[in-house]
């Protein structure tokens, strides 16, 4: 899988609300109503990651959720984290 070019991202991010290029990964902040629901919404991200064996960074503060998505094996960003963001912009 190719890491995808910077201009190639950021079209590609125009059809996710919320997620931005930072480095070599895209990331968004999920604001939930408390830290349970917080925790609920990791469950969920967790469970589609693993079936796409493809794991994001995740950062928790008590009801922000921070998600950071690269493909470490190839440096930087591919196909493989546009497809988990949309997943989980599904949930």
């Amino acid at each position: 899988m190719a890491v995808l070019s910077e201009n190639e991202i950021k079209e590609r991010l125009k059809d996710l609300e919320g997620w931005q290029l930072k480095g070599k990964e895209i990331s968004k902040l999920y604001t939930h109503k408390d830290f349970v629901d917080a925790i609920a919404f990791v469950n969920k991200v967790a469970i589609l990651a693993e079936k796409a064996d493809h794991h994001p960074d995740i950062l928790i503060n008590y009801n922000k959720v921070t998600l950071s998505l690269s493909t470490h094996s190839q440096g930087g960003v591919t196909d493989n984290d546009f497809n988990l963001a949309k997943r989980i912009d599904k949930k």
